[in-house]
């Protein structure tokens, strides 16, 4: 195991803080509140020791580079933004998924990724009170 380090004190914090996946930019840009000097480099090193260590771990979204969050969230799903990219956690699963497997096969796991815009990107004519869109219709 790899002694602990500053750089890597504050990197492990950045994720812990965010309570999202976080790229290995924002995971940087993050860390260096508290370690001004940080490098790219020295994050990827720090992301590859703390996965191994069990203390965080990959978020793989298709198309897109790993994102890194905590161990030890359960099942979850994500959303990712359209318009900033970042990814957000979703704590909830619709579950019994298995009657979309074609006849036969069985379901062991899944993984549901929504997008669209997150609150900060969306228009500000529709950042209404919830309550202003009552018998809108949409969902």
């Amino acid at each position: 195991m790899e002694r602990s380090t500053r750089q890597r004190t504050a990197i492990h914090a950045a994720i812990a803080a965010a309570q999202r996946p976080l790229s290995p930019q924002e995971v940087l840009e993050a860390a260096r509140a508290d370690v001004p000097a940080l490098g790219v480099a020295t994050v990827y090193r720090s992301l590859r020791a703390l996965v191994e260590e069990g203390a965080i771990e990959a978020v793989t979204l298709p198309g897109d580079t790993p994102r890194y969050e905590m161990t030890g969230q359960g099942h979850h799903h994500h959303f990712q933004c359209n318009v900033c990219h970042r990814v957000f956690d979703i704590h909830a699963c619709p579950g019994g998924l298995g009657h979309l497997a074609p006849q036969g096969f069985s379901v062991e796991s899944h993984d549901i990724t929504l997008y669209g815009r997150c609150d900060d990107c969306q228009p500000k004519a529709s950042k209404r009170h919830p309550a202003s869109r009552k018998g809108s219709g949409t969902a």
